[in-house]
Order: structure tokens, then sequence, then C-alpha cells
């Protein structure tokens, strides 16, 4: 039996998600061919968008694929093994949600027992955790980890080209076509809102511009005793979602954070590379800097709180908070106001079209050091967690197929046009990575930088202007060293 296990799992370590049987037949989908442009994921539902009553749920026939070799609840159903996966989400597991994941796979797979280990400072810990061998069995791939570095880590699943027509985000944690990581989940990038403050204020439209946008946390300001927007400050972490926002949503340019940012020499001047301030990755830290100096955030950043945040937008003392859509699930759940709780695109437009960013959630990543038997487990656990335990519905999120149904909380983004930024080709496969080091601006990674422009705004030290020509310096020297010369 143990030498069936193992040319099981051999086979899978070729191809986990290979050879799909069955073609998702569902109206959304993510462009993820790599080439130029805009890949896009439609959405349909019957929502509005607009403010008031509750959003419409979008909903699809689900058309589950068959991915072969491996069969859950088929293939390995004798084989005995412990997991452990490493998490950054500590509150699922601590509120029991987890350990519900479990009792339904173990129903099927009895004999492989399974330990959640949480980490609250995920990106830091992990990577840490990688340069030994004995992490664990499944992580989080962390996106501190170049893509050029990821086979030393991780077993490789299958190819992209295998998944890419079934599953959103399949190339997320791919290097030079090989899949390395599978999407837990998929976010859309937005704003949190309680639609109660909203109405209370006098806003009838949701604001698809940062001055339309200023101008309504302004009403909040004026009109009711909410926060208009909470930052978060404190927490560190939630001030680097920003950077999330510069991509493919400020932009409409699936190539832009990989592929053409790590090429431009000042890609946070106004107007870059859109031509109008309003919009690219100026416009998005010019929301938070005017937000700020404007007095519509908290009094003292220094005090913000992230748990006690989670109440207060829920019962009405916060207007707004700009967090992926996975936020929005844990706001809905910390009070008795779950239906004010919302999620609208982030505001701005580019060129007359509002564009959202969309990427997978942390991946999963198997160790390549462990047995054959755990690989194999690891990897019947990921796939049945991908397919069946119903996560990303859960959780508010982008399904990781495409064939599953997308959550009513994201009604606001119906036939809206959401951009996954496009994996870079293997000869600048750790372009941007280069950039972003030399430069110092860990995007995506580190808060210091967006902290910076909240205390600019505060002490009125720095203009927003004096904050990105110094970004700009260091980035175009970096550029200048690592970008490929024509």
């Amino acid at each position: 039996m143990k030498n069936t296990k193992k040319i099981i799992s051999l086979v899978l370590a070729i191809c986990m998600l290979a050879s799909l049987a069955i073609s998702a037949s569902a109206a959304n989908t993510v462009d993820a061919s790599g080439g130029t442009g805009t890949s896009s994921v439609t959405l349909s539902s019957t929502a509005d968008g607009s403010i008031g009553g509750d959003p419409a749920a979008t909903k699809m026939s689900v058309t589950v694929p068959t991915v072969l070799p491996i069969a859950v609840g088929t293939d390995g159903t004798d084989l005995t093994a412990s997991l452990k996966i490493l998490t950054q989400r500590t509150d699922l597991i601590e509120d029991g949600t987890f350990d519900k994941y479990i009792s339904e796979f173990n129903a099927i797979y009895p004999n492989i027992s399974i330990k959640y280990e949480g980490m609250t400072d995920y990106a830091n810990d992990m990577t840490t955790r990688l340069t030994s061998n004995d992490w664990g069995d499944i992580c989080m791939v962390p996106t501190t980890i170049p893509l050029t570095e990821l086979g030393d880590y991780f077993e490789p699943l299958c190819s992209v080209s295998d998944i890419e027509n079934d599953y959103n985000f399949a190339s997320n944690r791919s290097f030079d076509g090989t899949v390395y990581g599978i999407p837990s989940t998929g976010n859309v990038q937005g704003i949190v809102y309680n639609k109660a403050v909203f109405e209370k204020a006098g806003i009838d439209k949701l604001p698809t511009t940062p001055d339309e946008f200023l101008d309504a946390l302004q009403k909040i300001k004026d009109n009711t005793d909410a926060i208009p927007l909470y930052t978060n400050y404190a927490a560190g972490w939630t001030m680097s979602a920003w950077d999330a926002y510069i991509g493919g949503g400020a932009t409409g340019d699936a190539d832009w954070m990989n592929i053409t940012m790590p090429q431009t020499a000042d890609p946070f001047a106004p107007g870059v590379p859109t031509g109008d301030a309003q919009s690219g990755p100026y416009a998005v830290y010019y929301t938070l800097y005017e937000a700020v100096k404007r007095g519509l955030t908290e009094d003292d950043p220094t005090t913000t709180d992230w748990e006690g945040c989670k109440p207060m937008i829920n019962n009405g003392q916060i207007g707004a908070m700009v967090l992926g859509s996975w936020a929005v699930v844990q706001m809905q759940d910390a009070g008795d106001h779950a239906s004010d709780i919302a999620y609208m695109p982030f505001p701005i437009t580019v060129n007359g079209t509002q564009y959202a960013s969309a990427g997978a959630d942390y991946c999963f990543g198997v160790n390549k050091n462990i047995s054959d038997d755990n690989k194999l487990a690891a990897e019947l656990y990921i796939k049945w967690f991908s397919e069946s335990s119903n996560f990303s519905y859960d959780q508010g999120g982008v399904p990781v197929l495409k064939s599953q149904e997308y959550p009513e909380t994201l009604a606001a983004f119906d036939g809206m046009e959401l951009v996954e930024d496009t994996t870079a080709p293997s000869e600048i496969a750790d372009l941007a990575d280069n950039v972003k080091q030399e430069a110092e601006l860990a995007l995506n990674a580190d808060e210091t930088h967006v902290q910076r422009v909240v205390e600019a705004a505060v002490n009125g030290d720095e203009t927003l202007d004096d904050i990105v020509a110094d970004w700009d310096d260091s980035w175009g020297k970096a550029v200048e060293k690592y970008a490929p010369k024509a």
C-alpha cells in the first residue's frame, strides 16, 4: 500500500490539479494569459449598487471540476497522516471556523489529523520559519518570497496551463509556468462601509473619484457622529493594505504592478501612468493624505484598535474603512447590524471606466521536504478545501473555482472589470522585488511608508508631493540599476 501511495504522490507532485475533466461554465472569467492589457472578471447580479437596501446575491450554477489523477473521497482514503498548517487567520482558529472545516474533511479522511497554528505577524515570522525544514506541512505562502525562490521551499503542484481555465488567480504563486501555491480565496480591493451612516449623511450615490469620496466623508462628519474614515494606523499591517489599490484598480492596466511599474522611473508622480491626477498610484495616497489633513479620520490615529473597530463600524460609529473584501464578513459578524455593512469599489475612475483590483489571498503551499504520505495528505486537503469547503463564499471572497458562487457582498461590483495583476515573464520575474528592495519601498509588505503619509498629514511637516518625490527618487535609481535597458 505504501508503494501505491508513493506512486500517487509522485504523480500528484508533477500535477496535483492537472487535467481538469470538466471545464467550468460560468459567465465570470479571469483572463490570466499574461498578455498586455486588462484581464477581467465580469460579475452579473440583480443588484443595482445603490446605497439603500440589502445587496442582492450574485448566483450561478456550481460545476465542480474533476481533477485527475487525484480524486477526493476515492484516493488515499486509508491514508494515515498528521498535518500542521500555518496561517495568518488567528481569528478563524479562535472562533472554531477551521475546526468545522477539519471535521468535514475528516468525515472523508478520518485518519488524517490536522492542526492549525496561527501567527499574528505572519509575513515576517513565516519568512523566518521557512529557513528551517520542520516548519510544518502546509503554509500560506508569504508574498515576501521572490517567485524565483518558490521552488526552494515548496512542492511543484501543477502547471499554470493545467488549471487556468478553471481556477481564478492560477498564476499568483507560480514561476516559469509552474504552480507552487493554490489560492485559499480571492480578494477584491474596495472599501467597507456602513450603509446606515451613508444614508444618514445624505450620500445617495457611491463616489467614483477621490474628490467625490472626500466630499462624502465631509458629509458624514457634518451630519453624523460617526468617524468618517478609520485608518487603523496603530495596527500597522492595515496601513500596508493601501498599496494593494495602486495596481489595476487605479490604472486599469493588469501589467502595471509587475511589469510596467518596475520599469517606470516616477510611478508615484501625479498623473502617472493615466495622465489624470485623480487616478494612478498618486490618487490612492492622495485620498489618505487629504482625509487625514481635513480631519475626516479619527482624532488620534495612534490610538486605533483593530479588533475594537469591528463592532464600531457594525454599530455605526465608523463610516468607512479601506480594507480588502476579506474584512466584510468580520465586520458583519461583529454586532447586531450585519445588514448595514456593505462593500464598494475604491473611488477611482480611469478614462471613464471604474476598475477594481482583484487577486488571490494567501495561497496554500506544500513543504517540499516532508514525506510522500504527508504530501499526498496535504494535497488532498488543499484540493478539498479549494473545491468543497465553501470557504471563499463564507468569507465574502472571490471564489477559487470560476464555477462557484460569488457572495452577496460583491453586489456593488456588478458589471465592473476586476483587474488581476499579470505575472511577469520569467526573464524579469524578480525585477519588481529587486526594485522595491533597492528603493526601500516594500509595497504590500511594510507599512512604514504609508504611515509616513498619515504622519505628514497630521503634523503638516511634509506635503504629499514632497513624499512622492522622495519615493520616486529612490524608485528611479533602483529602476536605473535593475530594469533591462532598451
